[in-house]
């Protein structure tokens, strides 16, 4: 496979292994992270493992400088043919009438302004067609009520950037989808003082179980790959039903 795949927050969780799935097919891959850089170089380490260019880049997503920098220096290692994301946050649940704007702000420039910002100089990029791949959750769907209703505002944000953006650029060889994990075993959990959270809702889910990093990782695979050839501006649930 030519060409390099960007992976936003890269360093855990789903973007750690999309980024390592991503190298195992041939992609160079360019893993963005903002704070551990300890855990990015033990996924730019697995990529290279897999025989392909890599390297990590740290860069705030949410800063319009620091994406230049970032796609710059994936520029390096080739042309660009893949976009993935996956950078995100959460916060302690907390209902609308307890919010500040302080974190609904937060919560949209690193959710939703990154992939904005990210997308567009993809968009500028991929001169000789790509993909791009964002992350949402099944909260832009269900809503987040009295958790965090601004998470879920900000993925549904997110949605709605992949659905114009993909008819924006279906003319110009660039694909853009969706994929929304549920219940999914990650660190996210913890950051936001739930880290038993994919056990305690595992009984709403029908399959009965939360989902792996891995899983995620291959639904963004194929979407980025030819494969995924005819789609585009599409939701993809990787979340047991639920």
């Amino acid at each position: 496979m030519d060409g390099v795949v960007i992976v936003t927050g890269g360093s855990r969780g789903i973007g750690a292994a999309t980024a390592r799935l991503a190298a195992e097919r041939g992609y160079a891959v360019c893993v963005n992270y903002r704070s551990r850089g300890d855990a990015a170089d033990e996924v730019v380490a697995a990529c290279r493992a897999a025989g392909v260019a890599a390297t990590g880049v740290r860069a705030d997503v949410s800063a319009e400088a620091d994406v230049l920098t970032l796609f710059d220096a994936a520029a390096e290692l080739g042309p660009l043919r893949g976009l993935v994301n996956n950078a995100g946050i959460v916060d302690r649940h907390a209902r609308v009438a307890e919010l500040d704007a302080a974190r609904v702000d937060r919560m949209f420039r690193v959710n939703t302004l990154s992939a904005f910002l990210c997308a567009r100089e993809a968009v500028r990029r991929m001169t000789a067609g790509g993909a791009i791949v964002n992350v949402s959750s099944r909260a832009a769907v269900l809503g987040g009520a009295g958790s965090y209703v601004d998470y879920a505002a900000s993925k549904a944000a997110v949605e709605a950037l992949t659905v114009g953006l993909a008819k924006e650029v279906a003319g110009d060889g660039i694909r853009v989808n969706c994929v929304r994990p549920g219940l999914i075993h990650t660190e996210i959990h913890a950051s936001g003082g739930e880290p038993d959270r994919v056990d305690r809702l595992a009984g709403t889910v029908p399959m009965g179980r939360g989902g792996t990093a891995d899983e995620v990782a291959r639904a963004i695979v194929w979407l980025l790959s030819d494969e995924a050839s005819y789609v585009t501006g599409a939701m993809l649930d990787v979340a047991g039903g639920r």
